[in-house]
């Protein structure tokens, strides 16, 4: 139900998201190698928006979906096609592990299995113990990924405390601390503490008004955007430095 007071429906979040999302891809082609320059760490606190947003709006899309199947078919192709232009923008091999276990696919291969697990977490036919342990399955299989399995928890607090936002962001944060931590110490200190800047976002999401927007083609063109804006990133990074890889796991 539309909240009043509340002025971001659900298409306007998604742009916001999108924006952030390519002015921090952008940034990464263009000054690789973790600069600590205080303007490109604010362009990258700008990118810091995108994550949860997307996480926040697969935990919405989980709550309004009709087939939460065809919902999962449409991610997963989506994550497939764009572990290939996720890599390519970056210089990531495209077999995953010959460089690092870290960022070896894109941040869309969690949201899928953020979807899945809220399912699992749903599902009345499943007992306990065989939940916990398709939870404890799915932590693996998308550590590799951008935000790591981060995402997934994220998703999952976010979609079982639906109606709660206090709750939802307290716990999403706490996630993100935990990502913080891994990311300060083993990739880099700043950019580890540069991640808690999600924060930022909560203000926004508060504003969100329940409503999806006008236009009901968006998420068509995300689906769109995402690969095209990757394979630009991919071109210019060629351009500028050669076929190297320009962030971890690259």
């Amino acid at each position: 139900m539309p909240t009043k007071g509340k002025s971001f429906n659900g298409n306007q979040l998604k742009c916001i998201a999108m924006l952030a999302m390519t002015i921090d891809h952008f940034v990464s082609v263009l000054y690789p190698g973790y600069p600590t320059d205080w303007w490109i760490l604010a362009l990258h606190i700008i990118g810091r928006l995108a994550a949860p947003i997307f996480w926040f709006f697969i935990a919405e899309g989980y709550h309004y979906t009709r087939d939460w199947r065809k919902y999962a078919a449409r991610l997963l192709i989506f994550a497939l096609i764009s572990h290939f232009a996720y890599n390519f923008a970056f210089g990531i091999p495209f077999i995953p592990f010959k460089t690092s276990v870290f960022n070896q696919t894109s941040v869309i291969w969690s949201l899928f299995w953020g979807l899945i697990a809220l399912v699992i977490i749903d599902s009345r036919r499943l007992k306990q113990w065989q939940k916990t342990l398709m939870m404890a399955g799915i932590a693996p299989v998308t550590f590799c990924a951008d935000w790591s399995c981060i995402a997934v928890l994220a998703i999952v607090h976010i979609g079982q405390n639906r109606g709660n936002f206090k709750r939802q962001m307290a716990g999403m944060m706490l996630w993100v601390s935990m990502y913080a931590i891994v990311y300060a110490v083993f990739i880099h200190p700043v950019y580890g503490v540069m991640q808690m800047c999600t924060a930022l976002t909560i203000p926004l999401l508060k504003r969100y008004n329940g409503e999806r927007g006008r236009w009901h083609g968006m998420k068509y063109l995300f689906y769109l955007y995402y690969p095209l804006h990757l394979l630009a990133c991919g071109l210019v990074r060629i351009a500028l430095h050669g076929n190297v890889g320009v962030m971890i796991g690259g």
